[in-house]
């Protein structure tokens, strides 16, 4: 993309759809004057910043609706510039033709992202706060709007900006000794900043570990439901959501294909996903190919429940040993599970207990048909992806560019440490503080390059 930032941009900043009201966004040098063109009521090139004119938008002499015209004047502006916003009535129709007359007296169409763009351009914000806002949009629990709110408000930038001041600190002592390099003068503290350096690597690393939480935040948890058919798996998932949203009978094979419902718990959204039952023998051709997709499903899970019978449990031994069997095969490829006894009001909670007592740690006895220990089973899914690591306020990193930037200073930091184990000289120490202070800085945009802000700004609405 290529952006001429001296111009005029408008777009329709609230979602497509018929609704009450629909605001168009301008934002540059003219948003007044081309807003005050089309503007019956005041003349809003005379009206002071952060007011509010009722008025009609003119087509000639046709009125196209009766608005409420916010005026931001830059700098105090979302954007830093001139910022007009037309308040319509929410018809697609009205918002086109108010759109078309912005641009025939002198605006452009935004690009994605581009209001936002012109914020970072402008100072307004950094490249960090500015990708919080696309998360703060995206954002669907308490959780991830919590840590977009945080980013968004400046915490990681502030993190990220005391780390580089303490670094470019040494790093400009380490560069003046090279300027007396023949003098054999030392400026640096080598021992502060040994110090400095453990003290940035651990809080790296942090930020770093945080990643994989901040994924869960922002994209949620994939748990699938497995086991053997009739086992009450689509009954579980009616009653973790507490709605009748997947058939149930008495017939084995009832489910054939995946079904994927949204669950919150503790601000933490877990998509489940309700599986065909898995089976060894089966003929019939569209079961086989659900049993198929329940593997994928259960290969490409962050969690994995796996629901028996307890029932069959006390007819059988194989149910137990099976159990046991999917226990070492989860154990051994390192996946997060629970397993789940159904029917417990059947078999009675001594036959439970007794039956699986060597793992009880990993076991959840549960009555699916009548709602028994669900919330416990709840509590269970949120404390292995959550429990002890969220925080009411510290940074979580959920942008994978940030994660992979800050996987960068981890390494620059290690061969900082390392190269001062070894007695490296000073000039050879600076490079890697200077990459060190390169990735730090690109996180933030202190460091970019044109391609990447068009990459990470096309992923934006167009209104923002």
């Amino acid at each position: 993309m290529t952006y001429d930032y001296s111009d005029t941009i408008v777009a329709i900043s609230t979602p497509p759809g018929e609704g009450a009201i629909g605001v168009i966004r301008l934002s540059g040098s003219q948003a007044i004057a081309v807003a005050n063109e089309i503007f019956a009521g005041k003349d809003l090139t005379r009206q002071p910043t952060h007011t509010l004119h009722f008025g009609k938008i003119m087509d000639g002499n046709t009125i196209v609706d009766e608005v409420v015209v916010s005026l931001f004047k830059g700098p105090k502006s979302y954007t830093g510039e001139d910022i007009a916003e037309i308040s319509c009535h929410g018809s697609d129709y009205v918002l086109q033709q108010v759109m078309n007359l912005c641009m025939a007296n002198g605006a452009r169409m935004a690009k994605p992202g581009e209001f936002t763009l012109r914020a970072f351009m402008n100072g307004k914000m950094d490249l960090a706060q500015a990708e919080a806002v696309a998360d703060l949009i995206a954002s669907h629990s308490a959780t991830a709007h919590r840590a977009a709110i945080h980013t968004l408000r400046g915490g990681f930038s502030e993190d990220l900006k005391q780390m580089r001041e303490q670094l470019i600190q040494f790093s400009a002592l380490i560069e003046l000794e090279l300027d007396f390099s023949q003098e054999d003068v030392e400026f640096a503290d080598r021992t502060k900043f040994y110090a400095l350096i453990n003290r940035l690597t651990v809080a790296t690393q942090q930020l770093a570990d945080s990643f994989q939480l901040g994924n869960v935040i922002k994209n949620g948890v994939s748990v699938a439901i497995i086991g053997r058919p009739n086992a009450g798996k689509s009954t579980l998932l009616n009653a973790l959501l507490n709605e009748e949203r997947a058939i149930v009978s008495d017939i084995a094979g009832t489910t054939r294909d995946t079904i994927e419902e949204t669950l919150n718990i503790n601000g933490i959204l877990f998509r489940l996903i309700d599986t065909a039952g898995i089976r060894e023998h089966s003929v019939d051709v569209i079961e086989l190919q659900g049993i198929e997709r329940s593997v994928d499903a259960m290969n490409k899970a962050d969690v994995v429940v796996y629901l028996f019978d307890l029932v069959e449990s006390r007819k059988s031994k194989e149910v137990s040993d099976e159990v046991l069997r999917k226990k070492d095969a989860f154990d051994k490829a390192e996946i997060k599970y629970v397993l789940v006894g159904n029917k417990v009001d059947e078999a009675g909670e001594a036959h439970a207990q007794e039956a699986f007592k060597s793992i009880r740690e990993k076991m959840f006895f549960i009555s699916a048909k009548n709602k028994e220990n669900i919330g416990a089973l709840k509590q269970a899914l949120y404390n292995l992806v959550a429990e002890g690591k969220i925080k009411q306020e510290g940074t979580i990193v959920t942008n994978a560019r940030h994660y992979g930037a800050l996987t960068e200073v981890l390494k620059s930091l290690i061969d900082i440490k390392t190269g001062m184990d070894n007695n490296i000289p000073g000039d050879l120490i600076s490079l890697d503080i200077r990459r060190c202070l390169y990735y730090l800085g690109e996180i933030t945009g202190e460091v970019t390059t044109e391609d990447k802000l068009d990459y990470i700004f096309s992923k934006f609405c167009i209104g923002k």
